[in-house]
């Protein structure tokens, strides 16, 4: 009895972590995560890196093959980088709240960039059949923000992320801000730890 609920309990902790976060293949620990999915806080040195950001200097396209660089951050007090998938449901489940969030934030300079973590081939190239994925995803939950194709640029940052979704936020010159969040959360949950970043920066 005792070991039929043990392996009860095990299914229903999977199944847990399943809901919240899908694992990537092939990747190395991630970018200074937050000491958990499911409560993750900034750490008490939360603040800008110093130069030389992750993001600070880099070239890719967009969803729509528009050029985007470290430019995009400009004007933004803080962006918010949510690496997805489109194998990973809860990336897909969230991202219409992420949506709702990027037009509700946006007057307070915060935007929300998307960053595709499986849309290349093993040689590098683009994979067409998962752009189309991508689009689709995009189109069909609403999540209408700016969603980057990796560029060679950005494979080094990539490399660091262990699981999708993985947010992390940097400033208008790249260098990240406070911890990465592993795992999805609902609308009100992103909008505290919004609210606690841009409490940081001092917006």
């Amino acid at each position: 009895m005792k070991r039929k609920f043990a392996a009860m309990l095990a299914a229903a902790l999977g199944l847990t972590l399943l809901l919240s976060a899908c694992a990537q293949p092939d990747s190395a620990p991630s970018l200074t995560p937050s000491p958990s999915a499911d409560a993750a806080q900034p750490s008490a040195s939360a603040g800008a890196q110093s130069s030389g950001g992750i993001l600070s200097s880099f070239s890719a396209q967009d969803l729509d093959g528009n050029a985007v660089d470290q430019s995009i951050l400009e004007g933004h007090t803080l962006t918010m980088v949510n690496v997805w998938a489109t194998f990973c449901t809860p990336c897909i489940n969230e991202m219409p709240e992420l949506g709702e969030l990027a037009a509700e934030y946006a007057d307070k300079g915060v935007q929300i960039v998307g960053l595709i973590s499986d849309v290349l081939d093993s040689d590098g190239s683009v994979s067409e059949t998962q752009l189309e994925t991508a689009k689709e995803i995009v189109s069909s939950t609403g999540a209408d923000y700016t969603h980057i194709v990796p560029s060679s640029d950005l494979y080094g940052l990539l490399y660091q992320i262990s699981s999708v979704p993985t947010t992390f936020f940097v400033d208008e010159t790249g260098a990240q801000v406070g911890t990465a969040y592993l795992g999805a959360r609902d609308k009100d949950s992103w909008a505290a730890i919004l609210d606690e970043m841009l409490a940081e920066v001092g917006a």
